[in-house]
């Protein structure tokens, strides 16, 4: 009960941060649905590598397995020249759905709804032994490659497969695409480089010249696979294997910026730099990365400030107001940004324009008061939903003096 002395933290000036726990709201378009769905992980396998490379990326897979909590939602997507979608929830026999790489797979969200849910994604502690079976059975890509001619590899297709698949299955749930890549696409959207050994691939001398051929229409695809899986709150970790060979990490970028994915460059799927990347992505513990997921940042601040913009792996939602600045910086324009993903090393700057008042002449007179309050929501690995708020209030200050006390402009730059 609220007293005197019995005060709610949040009118106590020192506890300047409160995080809350919300209850989930149930989906009115599907009300038997659960109200929140735990965080899911998707796989998604590049199967055009030499034998020694994809048994260490496979056992990497299943420790990996063995690392997610219980509740956690998987997928399987693999991928050659074909892209193929693992059905977990059918243990009896073996069941791919398969989508060619010639053809851009199109309208998938409207192919299944919710109540297929657990054909494709099941929770950890029920798919481990059928997704451990599978990567057994699961061989390298075995169509024929043409003398002279790399191997056809649709890297595009399929993680806009399992774009497609998130969106239909957990839609407004937070999810991770974790694509283990081993090369260059070549064949479908997203290619990079040409099937014929004798065209090399581009380099950054190309991309300085614009002399890359396949690069601006790779970049507009990989955009447009961005503006999907921020809509739908989702992230696209990039793992890739040896530098060399130049796997398309330039065209792939926007889509991992924009969803504030992670990058992981291996010379070997086996190094150990490699192992320790991927198993920090999936245990808990001081070591873990604390990865949360959907999360949206909205700024609130007094009348004499305006928000300019953001600077971090954010994306604009639009929401204008009356303390959005005419100059952008960043990601500017709004007042709520999306974060498909973050961990406890994210971080971002704000910018704020401070717009010119009269301040009293008179020095015994006290300064006025401004306030910047930060409302950060997210989905922890739990699947709960939480909302941390960050008040900070001062007063005006000349910039000669009380900097200790106050806020002046040149200190609005907040990390």
């Amino acid at each position: 009960m609220i007293s005197e002395t019995n005060l709610p933290c949040e009118l106590y000036p020192q506890f300047t941060t409160v995080q809350y726990s919300l209850q989930p709201t149930p989906d009115p378009n599907n009300p038997s649905a659960p109200p929140q769905l735990p965080p899911v992980f998707v796989f998604v396998l590049d199967t055009c590598m030499i034998e020694e490379e994809f048994g260490f990326v496979k056992l990497a897979m299943k420790q990996a397995l063995g690392l997610l909590p219980e509740h956690a939602l998987v997928g399987f997507v693999s991928y050659g020249t074909q892209a193929h979608v693992h059905e977990l929830g059918f243990s009896d026999i073996s069941k791919v759905y398969v989508f060619r790489a010639a053809g851009f797979p199109k309208g998938m969200q409207n192919g299944y709804s919710n109540s297929g849910i657990n054909r494709f994604v099941l929770p950890a502690s029920d798919c481990e032994f059928t997704l451990n079976s599978m990567l057994d059975e699961l061989q390298t890509d075995q169509w024929p490659v043409q003398l002279g001619n790399r191997v056809s590899r649709c890297t595009g297709v399929a993680l806009s497969v399992a774009s497609g698949l998130l969106g239909a299955c957990t839609p407004g749930t937070g999810a991770r695409i974790i694509a283990l890549v081993g090369g260059p696409c070549t064949e479908g959207p997203g290619t990079i480089v040409s099937k014929d050994l004798s065209e090399p691939v581009r380099s950054h001398k190309d991309l300085d010249k614009d002399a890359a051929p396949y690069f601006r229409k790779a970049v507009r695809f990989y955009d447009s696979l961005a503006k999907q899986l921020v809509n739908q709150g989702h992230v696209l970790d990039l793992l890739h294997l040896h530098l060399i060979r130049f796997v398309g990490v330039a065209e792939m970028k926007v889509a991992v910026e924009r969803t504030c994915g992670l990058v992981v460059l291996a010379e070997s799927f086996g190094h150990s730099v490699f192992k320790g990347s991927f198993r920090c992505m999936f245990k808990d513990g001081e070591q873990s990365l604390g990865l949360c997921f959907n999360g949206m940042l909205e700024v609130n601040c007094s009348k004499d400030i305006k928000i300019q913009g953001v600077i971090g792996p954010f994306t604009s939602l639009e929401k204008t107001g009356t303390n959005v600045s005419d100059t952008s910086i960043g990601e500017g324009n709004t007042t709520k940004w999306k974060m498909c993903g973050l961990n406890r090393s994210t971080c971002l700057s704000v910018l704020f324009d401070i717009l010119a008042t009269e301040r009293p002449n008179d020095p015994g007179a006290a300064n006025s008061q401004l306030y910047l309050q930060f409302l950060t929501s997210y989905q922890d690995p739990q699947g709960k939903t939480m909302l941390r708020v960050t008040t900070v209030t001062r007063r005006w200050v000349e910039s000669a003096v009380g900097k200790e006390v106050g806020l002046n402009s040149l200190n609005l730059c907040l990390g």
